[in-house]
């Protein structure tokens, strides 16, 4: 085959065997692969009321077909399950350089089956594979796990694994690779850790064979010529990182403050943003595989209380644990940051279940004993405690690792949580920004927004500039949006792609490098397939309706350009629901299904 390399890897864990089966070549074609791939192999393997730290459920990682080839910045790849913190279909999305490794070895993916009754990983050294134990690394952390298995194995083999959160079953741990790349919302790192699978090292000499090379070339050529002379994907994210987001959308009125009880306004912005981030503790820009963007920071707070170093913060976690918490100090937040890098957590999650932690203790509802001190909004020291004590699973972080919905429901407040289906919303307020209401409310993985980025166009101007008060085209364009970054994430390629390219140069780069004369619409169609395959997984597994938050629709934005707005979501679902060809209630129809070739029941 061309750009797949034609092989999946079954690793049934319970009965210690290992299956080498070739790829669905036909199901590939019809859903590209990553995310696309590994949710078909998902749906037609698993059923959708599967527990989700059940040995049923399965764990499946995938490559797309242009991950590992030189098109611009295709270093990522999937790890699909049903998600634990939400029940919803599970799909993490992850760059770095382990996806192009996995397929130099000579696998499209690795499907996990069952549970081991004692702690595995898998090794892959080319045709070499076998299940080894790891006994030695559990308990470990995701960097005491890297650097003991480059020892073991050899410092040239990728290591995927998950630290303590995962092992503990935390609601939001990720699953991570290179140290600091991770497939991080939903908690699959918790579906690895009931497997009792720490990790996959993997390494391997083979390489990728695509279908007409010059053409490739070509047209890979002109997608990097279009990211580098882009004001956004070839200077604004290579200068400050996705940190240059916290004062565009801190002006803009739309970055959430205080649990979203505050407004969308968070005055110290400017002393967590990408400018200070640079000024203090940059040490350098860091890339992915086969990246033309470099949006990566390594960073290094020098001393203090806080001293560390790592990679980050991004821009959701300077929020979380930022404006969220009300927190200004830049160093707490790094050292946030990096503890859940080290741990394996996802710090949108946990920084916002903190910011939820820290209202409801204001309210009097959390006994200050159960916490250990009084917290507060703005209490830096706090949530550098509290992201610890997830870590280690001890005192209050055992709850907080449910994440803010069952922390809130737990004291008597489920409304207080800022979550869509389970799932804690990132930086971007919804009464600001109404497309992105649109978005968080029919992610069909709870709140999230690079599952559209409509941010893109109602703030950046990209690819065209819209009003981000109105409901007017939203719904038209979330849909378009929608379907394209599915067909992204399933290619291999990262989403800031689109900071630069749309879908003639992203179709162009899959069209030469699988060998098909499909047309742009005809490609993008594959993205639609996706979006619906995933809705119906979800409707079969009882996931709640699309809506959000009461705090969204009812309290209106204190101050700023969108003072007195609310988001109007019903203005604008409705509509949505008639451009996919769902019916009132959002369920995909009988002639949609049949349209987009779906068998799923």
């Amino acid at each position: 085959m061309n750009a797949w390399v034609g092989t999946i890897l079954r690793v049934d864990l319970a009965a210690k065997t290992i299956k080498k089966e070739p790829l669905n070549s036909k199901d590939a074609h019809a859903y590209v692969g990553a995310r696309g791939l590994g949710t078909k192999y998902f749906c037609d393997e698993v059923d959708p009321k599967v527990e989700p730290l059940s040995p049923e459920n399965k764990l499946i990682y995938t490559t797309g077909p242009l991950t590992g080839t030189a098109a611009s910045s295709a270093g990522r790849f999937e790890v699909v399950a049903k998600a634990p913190l939400t029940g919803t279909i599970g799909a993490a999305n992850s760059g770095g350089y382990f996806g192009p490794e996995l397929k130099y070895a000579g696998y499209d993916g690795i499907i996990f089956e069952n549970a081991s009754e004692s702690p595995v990983y898998l090794y892959i050294n080319d045709d070499k594979v076998e299940i080894r134990d790891a006994s030695s690394i559990w308990g470990k952390t995701v960097f005491e796990t890297t650097d003991l298995l480059n020892r073991d194995c050899g410092e040239s083999f990728k290591i995927s694994c998950i630290g303590p959160p995962g092992e503990n079953g935390c609601f939001f741990s990720g699953i991570m690779n290179d140290k600091h790349r991770a497939a991080g919302r939903g908690g699959l790192g918790a579906v690895m850790g009931s497997k009792k699978l720490k990790a996959v090292a993997v390494r391997g000499t083979g390489s990728i064979t695509v279908a007409r090379p010059e053409k490739f070339l070509d047209a890979l050529t002109d997608a990097r010529k279009k990211l580098k002379a882009h004001p956004v994907g070839g200077a604004g994210l290579a200068a400050l990182g996705t940190q240059v987001l916290v004062n565009i959308i801190n002006e803009s009125g739309g970055l959430p403050t205080r649990n979203w009880r505050d407004g969308a306004y968070f005055p110290e912005a400017d002393a967590t943003g990408g400018e200070a981030l640079a000024d203090k503790y940059l040490v350098k820009n860091k890339g992915c595989f086969g990246c033309s963007i470099d949006c990566a920071r390594v960073t290094r707070v020098p001393d203090g209380p806080f001293k560390s170093s790592g990679e980050g913060p991004e821009y959701e976690a300077g929020w979380s644990y930022g404006a969220d918490c009300g927190v200004s100090d830049l160093a707490a937040i790094c050292k946030a940051n990096f503890l859940c890098n080290e741990y394996g957590m996802d710090p949108i999650t946990l920084g916002a279940t903190i910011a939820c932690a820290m209202e409801l203790s204001e309210m009097g509802v959390i006994p200050e004993e159960e916490i250990g001190f009084p917290l507060r909004f703005g209490d830096a020291h706090a949530i550098v405690s509290l992201t610890e004590a997830t870590g280690k699973n001890e005192g209050f972080g055992q709850i907080l690792a449910l994440g803010s919905y069952r922390l809130a429901e737990k004291y008597g407040h489920p409304e207080l949580s800022m979550s869509v289906k389970k799932q804690e919303m990132p930086a971007y307020d919804g009464r600001a920004l109404q497309g992105m209401a649109l978005e968080y409310a029919t992610s069909n993985r709870g709140g999230c927004h690079v599952r559209g980025y409509l941010t893109s166009p109602e703030i950046l101007g990209v690819p065209l500039k819209v009003d981000p008060l109105v409901t007017e085209g939203k719904a038209g364009l979330l849909k378009l949006f929608q379907d394209l970054t599915a067909l992204i994430d399933s290619s291999g390629l990262c989403l800031f792609t689109t900071f630069g390219l749309g879908l003639p140069e992203i179709a162009a780069q899959y069209r030469e490098a699988v060998g098909t004369d499909e047309t742009d619409e005809e490609i993008l169609l594959k993205g639609e397939r996706v979006w619906n395959l995933e809705k119906h997984f979800n409707i079969a597994a009882g996931v709640e309706k699309d809506t959000l938050p009461p705090r969204l629709l009812r309290e209106k934005l204190p101050g700023g350009p969108a003072a007195g707005k609310v988001a109007e979501l019903y203005a604008m679902l409705g509509e949505y629901y008639q451009l996919r060809g769902w019916d009132p209630e959002g369920i995909p129809t009988h002639e949609k299904k049949s349209e987009l070739g779906i068998a799923y029941a």
